[in-house]
Parts: C-alpha cells; sequence; structure tokens
C-alpha cells in the first residue's frame, strides 16, 4: 500500500490495478482514490464502472480501445466481477498489449491466483491485498479519527471498544460515527459510551455463547441463543457460526500445543492479535478430541436439517445442550 500511496501522490500510475482481499472499507478507500487520481479532473464520460457476474468482457475491451474524450486516459472500474476465478482469459489475453489510453482498476473480494487474469495484472500493474489490519494498525487508525474530532479514550476503552465492534473497519467507522454524535460536547469517550451506543456483532456473540458452553453456563449460552433468534438470525446460520468457532478453537488449540504464541496464531489463522488472545484462552477450556468431536456434530445437525430429519430451531438448541452439560 506504501507504493500505491506513492503512485497516487506523484501521478506515476501503473495501467492496471487489482484491489483484493475481505477489507471491504480498504477496498472501497483506494478504488475511490485511485478513480480520482486517474481521471485527474478531466470529463467524467472517460469513466466506466462495470458490477457484478455476467460482464461482457468483449464489451470492456471495445471500451478500452475507444479514445478518451479531451483527456488522457479512459478509466475502466470492474467490481465483483469474479473474472479472476473463471471467464477472464479475453480480457487476460488483451491487458498483454492494451491500448495506452486504456486504464483498469479492478476491485475483487476473492481472487484465484492461479487465474490467467490475475497473473496478467501482475505483470502489467499492480495488486494490492486489502487484508484485516492488525491490531496497531486498527488503534492507530482509530487514534487519528478521535484526534480529528478533538476526542480522547483510554487505552483500556478502547480495547474495549475493538472487542465490541471486530475488525472490519466498515463496521468499527460506522460505530465511531455514531459515538461522535453521542459524545457531542464532551472531550473523553468512555466504556458507558461504547456500552450505551455500540452494537455488538454477531461474532462476538457467538463467541460468548460458545465461552458459556465451555464453562457449562448452560442458562447463560441458552439465553444467548435466544437473543440471536429474536435478532432474527437464522438458525442455520447460527450453527454456520459455531461451526466456524469451533474450527477456529480447534486451529488455535494445534497451534497452541506446537509452542506458538498469541500473535503467530492470529497470523497464521487470519485474527486480530487482541482477538487471537482470547481464542487462545477460550481454546484452553476444551480438550482437542472435544473439538474435532463438536465438529463432527455440527456437520451431522446440519445434514439432519437439510434432510428433514429435524427442526432448525430445536437441532442447533440440542447442540448447545449437549455440549454445556
Amino acid at each position: 500500500m506504501k507504493k500505491l500511496n506513492e503512485e497516487i501522490k506523484t501521478g506515476q500510475l501503473k495501467q492496471v490495478y487489482l484491489l483484493c482481499g475481505e477489507e471491504a472499507y480498504l477496498r472501497n478507500q483506494y478504488r475511490d482514490r485511485l478513480k480520482n487520481a486517474l481521471l485527474d479532473g478531466g470529463d467524467p464520460m472517460n469513466l466506466h464502472y462495470f458490477e457484478g457476474k455476467g460482464i461482457q468482457t468483449g464489451e470492456v475491451i471495445d471500451l478500452a480501445e475507444t479514445m478518451p474524450f479531451l483527456a488522457m486516459r479512459r478509466v475502466l472500474v470492474l467490481e465483483n466481477s469474479e473474472l479472476f476465478k473463471h471467464g477472464g482469459e479475453q480480457l487476460a489475453e488483451y491487458l498483454a498489449a492494451p491500448a495506452q489510453t486504456a486504464f483498469f482498476v479492478f476491485v475483487e473480494p476473492v481472487v484465484d491466483k492461479r487465474s490467467k487474469l490475475y497473473k496478467a495484472v501482475l505483470t502489467k500493474g499492480r495488486v494490492i491485498e486489502c487484508t484485516t489490519q492488525d491490531e496497531a494498525v486498527l488503534k492507530r487508525w482509530i487514534l487519528e479519527f478521535l484526534k480529528k474530532e478533538k476526542k480522547k479514550i483510554t487505552e483500556r476503552d478502547l480495547n474495549f471498544f475493538l472487542e465490541k465492534t471486530g475488525t472490519n473497519m466498515e463496521n468499527i467507522r460506522g460505530e465511531l460515527e455514531k459515538l461522535m454524535c453521542y459524545c457531542l460536547g464532551r472531550d473523553v469517550v468512555t466504556s458507558l459510551d461504547i456500552e450505551e451506543i455500540c452494537v455488538r456483532q454477531v461474532s462476538n456473540q457467538i463467541f460468548d455463547m460458545v465461552s458459556a458452553v465451555a464453562e457449562k453456563r448452560q442458562k447463560q449460552a441458552m439465553e444467548l441463543y435466544y437473543d440471536l433468534l429474536a435478532l432474527k438470525e437464522p438458525p442455520m446460520r447460527i450453527l454456520y457460526l459455531i461451526t466456524r468457532q469451533f474450527n477456529l478453537l480447534l486451529q488455535v488449540k494445534e497451534l497452541k500445543n506446537k509452542g506458538c504464541d498469541a500473535n503467530t496464531i492470529g497470523t497464521r489463522v487470519g485474527l486480530a492479535g487482541f482477538v487471537a488472545r482470547k481464542y487462545v484462552a477460550q481454546a484452553a477450556k476444551f480438550k482437542e478430541a472435544d473439538l474435532r468431536k463438536a465438529l463432527a456434530d455440527c456437520v451431522e445437525t446440519e445434514e439432519a436439517v437439510k434432510t428433514g430429519r429435524m427442526n432448525d430451531i430445536m437441532s442447533v438448541e440440542l447442540l448447545i445442550v449437549k455440549y454445556s452439560m
């Protein structure tokens, strides 16, 4: 990203960019910055935006071959096209020798690095991976935001805020904006403000529910499950998140048994440092064999629902009861 920032600042831009990775906030921010830098104040007629599956690559190539209107560049932005999974071969061939005035910005959450289109972008331009940011980066970003708003927060309350919001930057930004409105006229953001105004993410509630299961607090685990149902979360999505949680805990348990520390574990399984430490503590409450059995039971539960042998709400309830007894 440092190189990309430098290219935008100096105007020495590549002809092709790919913004990929799970962090949507960064993808969107750099998409807009690149779009503006490439247009360089030129006529918006030279900007073409394509979104979703089914993009006709022939149409894209025809536009790329068309001279821009009173400008140096014609800018083509393709988002969520899935062309980096399949169907991008024609475009990959074109990018080997595109029109000098044609500039491309691809925006994709997931790409296949073996695809011809990915390799073509790698050869012709620059790939920017917008991954989940680590704890230190997120904290600096939040503190910079608060500084602009002339607000302060303690380290302890900042950690509490991140525990509430998770690591998704779009969600963090939204919760920060709500906090600024709530704390209008005050210069310090407190844990009470965060508790009052910030919405706890479903993934965090799943974490709490599994913690209650591990500690055999069955009543609390069931209350959290019913809370999720009251929030209109489908039972099968709850089951998916429980399965994901057990799978992450198993990976964390295995890495911990190999002597890895929390930061290494976080890097390996894709968790921020402060989140990884929570998972290490939670994994310690389970035996490895129990986590494997829980995963197998999750798969069996899903199959029972899909084949009509069990009701979806009841099946998840029985799973929670079984492991919290």
